[in-house]
């Protein structure tokens, strides 16, 4: 995703103001055809990881949604409405995924805003499609979601197709000739590893050393690791989450591999670092769109965070902080919180300002370009390598 402008984020009222200010009637009164709820807040819904592996990404997330909440019902909410969110855990597994939707839709959720690992998100689409209620999803991004052709789903994340494409471009800069290609056989790790083996195929770029799949949820990977370093990489990219990712990276070094490692985004996370230890996780490279610390002009706005909730902002705080606000904009364009006009009023969107850049839709509900950047542990910080612009 594209680095916003300095001046349209130079300061949180700069933010807030486009949180609240871009819908037809998003402050004013008047029910949109929701008259029996005219006094009732307008509800999104959140699932996200609260328990297991990536527990770690959870706050970051409803955290961001929370603060976009508050700073839009603080300017009178939308259509004279408050917001409100409501959260669900999906442990990143498909049947908790789907016991936390159908309980959100019981909760009456008007929009959904969530969404972390694809392989949870996946069996959401038709218990959300069922009842009509749009989603709207920040992080998951496998190609399989986009596959479905669901009328109700739009993804402000890039997807699994643009994400092995800034690998392959990554790679094919770092001048790399053979590599391994590591996923842990979730839909969405499998998905960019085979995408990205697609690309290394082709004529003129690296080549495939191998594809390897490992069973998550181990403590040694040194079978995987074995297998890896008989086919002499120069480069190992892991596409699976950080759990796995920082245990791989640490066997890799600690077996004695000289070569390039990178991540995919699920292992952007500061646990990647802490999981692998300082020594192997330094100069680990990582495929991710826009992180907070990665954003130009965004200090307002992180300092708001940091004064809300006493803690810094990680990944994936910017994207669901922009799907709350999508949402609103969207409720207010379509003047209620009907599924059908708010699904339509998202295909509409046309400029909408977003951290990533203006949003447009495609007629396959991504974004027009993914964004996909490079970062790099550096000191023990994940840090911007390369724009890759």
């Amino acid at each position: 995703m594209r680095a916003i402008p300095l001046a349209p984020i130079a300061s949180l009222a700069a933010v807030a103001l486009l949180a609240t200010g871009c819908g037809q009637g998003l402050l004013g009164g008047g029910d949109g055809g929701d008259t029996a709820k005219t006094n009732e807040p307008i509800v999104l819904g959140m699932l996200i990881p609260q328990s297991g592996s990536e527990a770690a990404i959870g706050p970051y997330m409803s955290n961001a949604a929370q603060l976009a909440v508050d700073e839009i019902n603080a300017k009178g909410g939308v259509l004279g409405r408050k917001l409100e969110l409501k959260t669900a855990d999906d442990a990143c597994d498909a049947q908790s995924a789907a016991a936390g939707a159908n309980k959100l839709v019981t909760e009456g959720v008007d929009v959904s805003v969530g969404g972390y690992c694809s392989g949870a998100t996946l069996p959401t689409l038709p218990i959300f499609g069922k009842s009509n209620i749009p989603m709207i999803i920040p992080a998951a991004n496998s190609q399989e979601l986009v596959d479905q052709k669901l009328k109700h789903v739009f993804l402000i994340n890039g997807t699994g197709t643009q994400q092995a494409g800034a690998a392959e471009k990554w790679m094919t800069k770092q001048g790399a000739k053979s590599v391994a290609l590591m996923h842990d056989n979730t839909s969405y790790s499998k998905d960019i590893a085979l995408r990205t083996k697609t690309l290394l195929d082709a004529p003129g770029g690296p080549d495939t050393a191998l594809v390897e799949a490992v069973t998550p949820k181990e403590s040694d990977y040194s079978a995987n690791i074995t297998n890896v370093l008989a086919k002499k990489p120069d480069f190992v990219y892991w596409t699976g989450y950080f759990q796995e990712g920082g245990l791989i990276a640490r066997q890799l070094r600690q077996a004695g591999y000289k070569g390039s490692i990178m991540v995919g985004d699920g292992s952007v996370s500061p646990k990647l670092v802490e999981i692998a230890g300082p020594e192997a996780a330094e100069g680990v490279y990582a495929t991710m769109t826009q992180t907070p610390d990665t954003l130009e002009g965004a200090e307002g706005w992180i300092e708001a965070y940091k004064k809300k909730f006493g803690a810094e902002p990680g990944p994936y705080s910017n994207q669901a902080y922009d799907a709350v606000r999508l949402a609103a904009e969207a409720v207010g364009k379509a003047g209620g919180t009907d599924g059908a006009k708010v699904i339509s009023a998202l295909e509409a969107i046309d400029g909408f300002q977003m951290f990533s850049g203006p949003l447009k839709f495609t007629p396959e509900h991504t974004l027009s370009n993914g964004g996909f950047q490079i970062l790099v542990v550096k000191d023990g910080k994940i840090t911007l390598q390369d724009s890759l612009k």
